[in-house]
């Protein structure tokens, strides 16, 4: 575990990253797909070449956490990978007297965030843990994470996992959830599918690319319906839940916890 305090300037880090082509010699089975040194190497570049509109749902969780952050609270970032999310709450949140948690369960991932906010500390400080968020204690939050996070947790675990965020959240305050869907019908999850390919190579991926990081996250990465995102929502103690983003079969969503207060930040 390491906090790091409060710098002098807003945090500006961009973590250097090497272009993604570990699949292109890479031979992958089902359930191969690892956050090891080499994805940490080249993850920026993967996750903006692989996830539409990555660049924009990460700031506008910032936004998100401006408005929803309370005074003397924690804001968790569970999955925080390089701290992507972290760092766009900390430029964002105006309220006093907070904290970032930051978890991950790679120690690869978490080696390189420590020296990146060691580089240039952010004006929030951020707390940063090598963890499985299945044992996070959420504690006085009012602002927690899961930014495609939940789709990596087996799927008789996330029940609990969502619950125990309820349970930790201030009333008034937000779970953002973000994740890969899987649509019902098999005509608009084959479009979804077809459409998606489509980005990827206009990102540069080749066929044998993305047949193989598909082969490699089977059985790792396991989507689900918005139906059921929105249940388990519901069922989990929050009461109300929103889309606010969607790009082709990834879309966040924005669960409140009673109480929310939506005057101007």
């Amino acid at each position: 575990m390491l906090t790091i305090p409060c710098g002098g300037n807003r945090a500006k880090i961009r973590p250097m990253s090497q272009k993604d082509q570990l699949f292109q010699e890479r031979i992958t089975a089902a359930g191969d797909f690892v956050f090891d040194e080499q994805v940490v190497r080249v993850f920026p570049d993967m996750i903006n070449r692989s996830v539409p509109g990555y660049g924009l749902v990460v700031p506008m969780i910032g936004l998100l956490a401006r408005r929803f952050a309370q005074d003397g609270s924690n804001l968790y970032d569970l999955g925080c990978s390089l701290g992507a999310v972290s760092l766009a709450m900390g430029r964002a949140v105006r309220a006093q007297n907070v904290k970032i948690v930051a978890v991950d369960n790679s120690p690869d991932m978490i080696s390189r965030l420590q020296g990146l906010l060691r580089e240039d500390p952010p004006e929030i400080p951020v707390e940063v843990r090598q963890q499985d968020i299945r044992e996070t204690g959420i504690i006085d939050a009012s602002v927690v994470v899961l930014n495609f996070t939940l789709q990596f947790v087996d799927l008789d675990d996330r029940p609990d996992l969502l619950r125990r965020i309820a349970r930790g959240l201030r009333p008034g305050g937000i779970l953002v959830v973000s994740e890969k869907l899987r649509f019902e019908d098999p005509r608009e999850q084959r479009h979804l599918t077809d459409w998606y390919h489509d980005f990827k190579r206009t990102q540069g991926y080749s066929e044998l690319e993305i047949a193989r990081k598909r082969e490699a996250l089977e059985n790792v990465l396991r989507p689900e319906t918005e139906t059921t995102h929105r249940s388990r929502l519901l069922k989990a103690g929050f009461d109300e839940v929103y889309r606010w983003y969607q790009g082709f079969s990834f879309a966040s969503f924005v669960a409140i916890k009673q109480g929310a207060d939506d005057s101007e930040c």
